[in-house]
């Protein structure tokens, strides 16, 4: 499921760079959701566009940004997490909110973050830096316990979505919801492994994704 032709490719200013994004807003969105991915991948991912074709199809307007330098990428399942790497993730992303926040086709709508893998953990220190700006937050098979002490400082409504296979990011997720102090709700996907690849899980998560919005950004206003 590939984002439509008529969507945007915008560029984004952040930290002397410039970066890439995919914006899609369907006619009368009253929010949009930005997809924050890991090391080794970018706006094309297949698990991120999927998630996003749903949301885009249920109203919401969504934002694939670039959040790593091509050079730069590595997979996270052969190396350790990077605090540079993290860093510059949340950096980019912080900036989408910001260019989100100000451009005058977009300002008005609530943001909510939609974080996989090392995204997860920048999606919540974008989020703690940004009170004011995000309203809603989801990781899915990610690392948000990478944010560390910026947890205590995420207001958003958060869900936590973890393959039940995955016993490792089990465990992550709940150290980092013992950090918040609005505690997020953790689901667990029945029989899916970390990268939601069996039949039918990335569905389920969507699924989820598009509940938790609909109930979170619905408040906001």
């Amino acid at each position: 499921m590939n984002i439509p032709p008529t969507s945007d490719l915008i560029e984004i200013p952040a930290a002397n760079t410039r970066f890439q994004a995919t914006l899609e807003i369907p006619p009368n969105a009253r929010s949009i959701i930005v997809f924050a991915h890991g090391a080794g991948s970018n706006r094309l991912s297949p698990r991120n566009r999927l998630v996003a074709r749903t949301l885009f199809f249920r109203g919401f307007g969504v934002m694939l940004p670039d959040l790593i330098d091509e050079t730069d990428e590595h997979s996270e399942t052969q190396c350790p997490p990077d605090r540079r790497c993290l860093d510059q993730i949340a950096g980019r992303l912080s900036a989408s909110i910001d260019w989100l926040a100000e451009n005058p086709a977009t300002r008005k709508l609530d943001i909510g973050l939609f974080g996989s893998r090392l995204g997860a953990g920048a999606a919540m220190i974008a989020a703690a830096l940004r009170p004011k700006k995000v309203r809603a937050i989801i990781s899915r098979g990610g690392r948000p316990d990478l944010a560390d002490e910026l947890l205590k400082e995420v207001l958003a409504p958060t869900l936590l979505i973890v393959g039940s296979k995955d016993h490792d990011h089990i465990v992550h997720n709940r150290n980092a919801g013992d950090k918040m102090r609005g505690k997020p709700m953790l689901e667990l996907v029945h029989c899916a492994s970390h990268l939601f690849g069996e039949p039918g899980k990335l569905d389920q998560v969507a699924f989820m994704s598009t509940l938790w919005f609909q109930r979170t950004l619905a408040k906001c206003g």
